[in-house]
């Protein structure tokens, strides 16, 4: 809670960055040489730039090497699907196969043809249809395809059953599988290796990180046929320019904290938004919660209740100090019509008063509070408004 009398619950959207990540990053800003320079000042840079490396490659179980530093989780996103993705051996995908829920970074950002990609359905819960998969890979057994599936919702915190499309991939043969892992990434167990991933891809502002700093971390005999950005060679000569230190160093600091915590904290947060979906419910129990039926991150929470228009919500929660949102960040300025929702098979009119509650590191028992007194003004108004209509 923000002790100056707001409360923050849009973490999905952007995770404030902790005390400890705040004072990485001012330690960073103290290193004078380029993480390429040879002197002891660069030496100083490098080492710094490289423990951080292996602080976020233990987040995500994968080796540090495998781990190439981006500016955020779209720009990772776009160069995996840019077309040039190539397990060893193997030829370069011709075709694209991606959920129905997926983030812009995978449906705007990707270089295949639009006739060459399938946009598979999700269930009501919001999961992938996993036997639409298994049929379009058999009827695709003489292509190379590349299938990208977030590891969870944004908007409904939906964890996919990554495992199961790795599974279906290596039965394929000649497929490989990409997640942005952007929103699961220092919320719930994310491993590469573990999973049998071929590539991820994160954010670390989603964990508590600074702003502008991200990763594409690939699996062992899986790269980039092309570089992304060329130039001196750094990151493994797939992301060239001088490394921006501080934010990888910030991004280091939040992930070895988050994987110390990451157990007992999706405990936490997970009792927290139980909570709180319960009492919204003792408060309009017309409440629907999307993707109820499914696993979740432990953090979010999403809902509509019939009637009550998001926007109006918004601004009344906003002007009660508690902020929160109707969906992805990446939407901002605009409260519409959410695919997502809409993949799921929601109707618009209940789809028009999604909110979406993320819980964070800072969250405790005086947010929710904070929050519940609001959404009862706006519910009690909502249901005064309807026994006036009456």
């Amino acid at each position: 809670m923000d002790r100056a009398g707001r409360s923050y619950l849009d973490h999905n959207a952007t995770s404030p960055a902790r005390p400890e990540v705040a004072a990485a990053v001012a330690r960073a800003l103290s290193l004078p040489g380029n993480p390429s320079s040879i002197h002891a000042e660069g030496r100083a840079a490098r080492h710094a730039l490289q423990e951080a490396r292996a602080r976020l490659a233990a987040l995500v179980g994968a080796a540090p090497e495998r781990v190439v530093f981006t500016s955020g989780g779209t720009e990772a996103a776009n160069a995996v699907l840019s077309g040039a993705l190539r397990r060893r051996d193997c030829p370069a995908p011709t075709r694209l196969m991606i959920s129905a829920t997926e983030h812009p970074c995978v449906t705007a950002g990707h270089r295949f043809p639009q006739e060459a990609v399938e946009v598979l359905p999700v269930d009501a819960a919001g999961r992938l249809c996993l036997d639409v998969l298994a049929t379009r890979l058999d009827a695709c057994r003489d292509e190379a395809v590349l299938i990208s599936v977030h590891a969870a919702n944004n908007e409904t915190g939906v964890v996919q059953p990554l495992a199961e499309i790795v599974r279906l991939a290596r039965a394929h043969g000649r497929a490989l599988v990409h997640s942005d892992a952007v929103q699961a990434v220092g919320k719930i167990s994310v491993g590469l290796d573990a999973l049998g991933l071929d590539a991820l891809t994160l954010s670390g502002h989603k964990f508590a990180a600074p702003k502008g700093i991200g990763a594409l971390v690939l699996a062992e005999g899986v790269t980039l046929e092309t570089a992304f950005l060329r130039g001196g060679g750094q990151e493994a000569r797939l992301r060239c320019g001088t490394e921006n230190l501080v934010g990888i160093v910030g991004m280091g600091e939040a992930a070895e904290i988050a994987r110390k915590a990451l157990d007992a904290e999706a405990v936490r947060l997970a009792g927290l938004r139980d909570a709180l979906q319960n009492r919204i419910r003792a408060l309009a129990p017309g409440a629907v919660v999307f993707g109820e039926g499914a696993s979740r991150l432990p953090n979010t929470l999403s809902f509509s209740v019939p009637g009550l228009e998001a926007a109006t919500a918004l601004i009344a929660l906003d002007l009660a100090g508690v902020a929160v949102s109707s969906g992805s960040a990446c939407a901002s300025g605009k409260v519409a019509r959410s695919p997502v929702l809409a993949a799921m098979g929601v109707s618009p009119a209940l789809a028009a008063g999604a909110l979406r509650v993320s819980l964070g590191w800072n969250s405790d028992d005086a947010d929710l509070r904070r929050f519940l007194e609001g959404f009862e003004r706006v519910v009690s108004s909502l249901y005064q408004r309807r026994g006036q209509a009456a």
